[in-house]
């Protein structure tokens, strides 16, 4: 008996649980515009960061291929190295 007072309660009030104009969709309504901005906001921030994280590592790519350039560019050469390797040989 319960149960069915329940739907009965349920099925009475469904008219009075509309939606408002954002979820049910009213295009026109200044509701809906300001919830569509406020997406296109959130959205614009989240690829912001994103192409602030893109950013990040390519500077880091491009710093570890300059610092390896500049030590390969460091590498010594001694005088004595092509005497070295004569006395290896013979």
């Amino acid at each position: 008996m319960r149960l069915l007072a329940a739907a009965l309660i349920v099925i009475l009030l469904a008219p009075h649980a509309l939606a408002c104009a954002v979820c049910y969709g009213a295009p026109n309504d200044p509701m809906v515009k300001g919830m569509n901005n406020g997406i296109w906001v959130l959205l614009s921030i989240i690829g912001f960061v994103q192409l602030g994280f893109v950013a990040l590592f390519w500077s880091f790519w491009r710093r570890a291929r300059d610092l390896r350039r500049f030590r390969e560019s460091l590498k010594v050469i001694h005088p004595f190295d092509s005497i070295d390797e004569g006395r290896s040989r013979s």
